[in-house]
């Protein structure tokens, strides 16, 4: 198990950022509207919810700063522009997360207060998983390296209970044990790899 440290988390928030932002560019506006494969959310409201919470989110938390309601509240996809402008806003996120004292103490995330780079983890695997979700909706796939599956495993496997108390994941689905980690990865936060 890798120590989460801004080393072996932040050269994958970096890939995982150019991924999501090629996978933003292949949502085409005649999908925003279909059912996304994550409970009654269509597509548009699954981007906007992956959309806000990496980008704004993502840059929030490094800055120890609060989420303006405004923007969980904002239907990005209403600007035809909606995905160069999320990836300008992940740029300036992942650019918030690029400073070395960012890694160092504890975020408060209001219901507790956990350190910095256990933060950054969750906040990347929220940007792969959903990042996965609209590749799934919009027929799209989703790539990360093998180093960046490894670590989202880890990260879901330390989470994913929580993550079920609070319905971020569902069930386990169940893989093979020969599966590629990235698949297993995607099965423990309950989604279906295949």
């Amino acid at each position: 198990m890798n120590e989460l440290r801004m080393d072996t988390v932040y050269p994958y928030l970096t890939e995982g950022a150019a991924e999501a932002v090629r996978v933003a560019s292949g949502v085409g506006p005649g999908r925003l509207d279909a059912a996304s494969g994550c409970g009654d959310w269509d597509v548009r409201t699954l981007v906007n919810h992956w959309a806000v919470y990496t980008s704004h989110g993502m840059e929030h938390r490094a800055r120890r700063t609060q989420l303006p309601e405004e923007l969980t509240e904002r239907d990005l996809t209403a600007d035809a522009n909606w995905a160069t402008t999320y990836a300008t806003d992940l740029d300036r996120a992942v650019a918030a997360w690029a400073e070395p004292a960012v890694w160092e103490g504890e975020i408060d995330l209001g219901f507790a207060r956990q350190p910095a780079p256990e933060v950054a983890a969750l906040l990347w695997a929220e940007l792969v998983l959903h990042g996965w979700d609209v590749a799934q909706a919009t027929g799209q796939e989703f790539h990360v390296s093998d180093g960046a599956a490894a670590l989202l495993l880890q990260v879901v496997a330390a989470n994913a209970d929580l993550y079920r108390q609070y319905e971020g994941f569902a069930a386990p689905v169940a893989v093979g044990d020969d599966a590629p980690v990235y698949a297993r990865a995607l099965a423990l936060s309950g989604r279906g790899p295949s």
